[in-house]
């Protein structure tokens, strides 16, 4: 029991790991569309060339979702 137990922690703990990092992701994402346009389809970063910050902002968002998703599933099962 102890081991399901401890897996099922790791899974809420990643899940909310994923969930707070996608949301800080979108959120920069967001913040950059209000504020300055002209930027979203330049690189997110010197090191990822090829990732747009419009293509970054909507993958931030389904990993926030899918971390979302998986703590509240985690969450739901330790519950009852």
């Amino acid at each position: 029991m102890k081991v399901y137990t401890d897996r099922l922690t790791i899974f809420r703990v990643i899940g909310e790991v994923l969930f707070l990092y996608g949301f800080i992701g979108w959120f920069y994402g967001v913040f950059v569309a209000f504020t300055h346009p002209e930027w979203l389809p330049m690189p997110v970063s010197h090191l990822f060339p090829w990732m747009r910050t419009d293509t970054f902002t909507i993958l931030s968002f389904i990993v926030s979702a899918i971390g979302f998703v998986m703590w509240r599933l985690a969450k739901e099962t330790t519950s009852r």
